[in-house]
């Protein structure tokens, strides 16, 4: 096993639970703005259009075919349109609320905080993610997992978003180091383990639900906690 200096973290679906913190929030507003009676007859039809619309948006956000100010400014008119509700019906507050309410979940990954822990006094650890800083900033606080990073790069920050090589260059041109010094865990083979081997950075990928992919990392793991035999 390598040795490293700087371990850099992907936050949501890594660290921060978010598919049980946007769940959450996804009830908390169906029952509170009524949006059975805006046209979606259930939780479940609104879940489902949530998840394939944010995803798809995501997905253009990740290679540039959408902003971050079009990404929000369509997204819950789109996630309406998809579950049959009547789309100029929605308030005028609701992404913000959405946006608000999710970003002060505390929910993190089983065993995320007892790693970062361990980690920490082995390593300097870092966060880089292409998610939006003032978002990011929230749900590190709210989770209580930003007392364990020394630097936090976004795409939002850098304008370059994973996979592009270069988010990962501005992180180690701000630490002074080098990508053989530098391991980079991350949930998604595109954006953290392609990134990382287009920056020349060792990677492990964090695949819960043992998903198939063509990218192979330079090590795997299913549970945070296996990082302890890595590190």
């Amino acid at each position: 096993m390598k040795t490293y200096q700087h371990l850099f973290f992907d936050l949501d679906h890594t660290l921060w639970d978010y598919d049980r913190n946007v769940t959450e929030s996804l009830s908390e507003l169906y029952q509170l703005y009524q949006l059975s009676e805006l046209g979606i007859p259930t939780f479940k039809k609104f879940f489902e259009a949530f998840h394939a619309v944010n995803f798809q948006l995501w997905d253009w956000y990740n290679v540039g075919k959408i902003d971050k100010v079009n990404l929000r400014k369509e997204r819950f008119p789109r996630i309406f349109a998809h579950a049959g509700g009547k789309s100029e019906a929605i308030p005028v507050e609701f992404e913000e609320d959405f946006m608000h309410r999710t970003s002060s979940k505390p929910h993190v990954f089983p065993y995320s905080k007892e790693i970062l822990t361990y980690l920490k006094g082995k390593y300097k650890i870092h966060v880089i993610t292409n998610g939006f800083n003032e978002s990011q900033s929230k749900k590190m606080k709210s989770s209580g997992l930003d007392v364990f990073f020394d630097l936090i790069v976004t795409s939002e920050t850098t304008g370059h978003k994973k996979p592009d090589p270069r988010i990962f260059q501005y992180a180690m041109d701000q630490l002074k180091t080098k990508s053989k010094d530098c391991l980079m865990i991350g949930d998604n083979p595109q954006s953290d383990i392609l990134g990382a081997q287009r920056a020349e950075i060792d990677q492990v990928y964090f695949n819960p639900e043992g998903k198939i992919s063509d990218i192979l990392p330079t090590y795997e793991i299913k549970h945070l906690q296996e990082l302890e035999t890595l590190l």
